[in-house]
């Protein structure tokens, strides 16, 4: 196989790793992915993960990515709330949330990191779609905040949440403290509930 035809092939994957190749090829020699690679005709994302170079040009495709290379996870914490426009930093590491071991990536379309939780604190994320109508997994507002807090405990004063320059009109018009408190309660950590409270009382919220 050629690689025209390769592209053909698995162009409209956008993402594809080398067991789908071998799907439609069992004999394919995949020294051809290294020689594609070196050419700059393909993207290596991680190991045994590709993409093509044309899609640093899709807005949206880092986080794509983020989704695919490392599952289950979901797109959560500082990148989350950037998303949102919560906070006003633009953010160059792309962070998730994994049931997996705690691991980063780094490749041309972005910094990859992933934070370990327990099954039983892998939920409060959501389906976004892509200009294109593909979707990506992020969480919700509130989970990326009980996220943020849970796995940066160092975060736990009045003065350190105001730093981090929220968005108040947000804050107060769209944040539901509910569903905040009872994302916080299902993780049954008092000492989160504590920070939870605290950024509360920061905010006037």
């Amino acid at each position: 196989m050629n690689y025209l035809e390769f592209r053909k092939r698995m162009f409209d994957l956008a993402c594809f790793n080398i067991n789908q190749v071998y799907a439609f090829q069992p004999d394919f020699d995949r020294n051809n992915l290294t020689r594609w690679v070196k050419k700059g005709l393909l993207v290596k994302l991680r190991q045994s993960y590709y993409s093509f170079p044309e899609y640093l040009e899709f807005p949206g495709y880092a986080l794509y990515f983020a989704n695919r290379i490392y599952k289950p996870s979901y797109i959560s914490l500082h990148t989350a709330l950037s998303f949102y426009g919560i906070i006003p930093e633009g953010v160059v590491q792309i962070s998730s949330v994994t049931t997996l071991k705690t691991s980063k990536f780094t490749n041309i379309f972005a910094e990859y990191s992933y934070k370990t939780v327990k099954e039983d604190k892998f939920f409060g994320y959501e389906i976004k779609a892509l200009k294109d109508g593909r979707n990506i997994q992020i969480a919700m507002p509130e989970k990326a905040i009980v996220d943020l807090l849970y796995i940066y405990p160092f975060y736990k004063s009045e003065r350190d949440f105001t730093d981090l320059r929220f968005d108040e009109d947000f804050l107060q018009d769209e944040l539901k403290i509910d569903t905040l408190r009872d994302f916080s309660s299902r993780f049954s950590t008092k000492e989160l509930d504590n920070r939870i409270n605290k950024f509360i009382k920061a905010y006037d919220l």
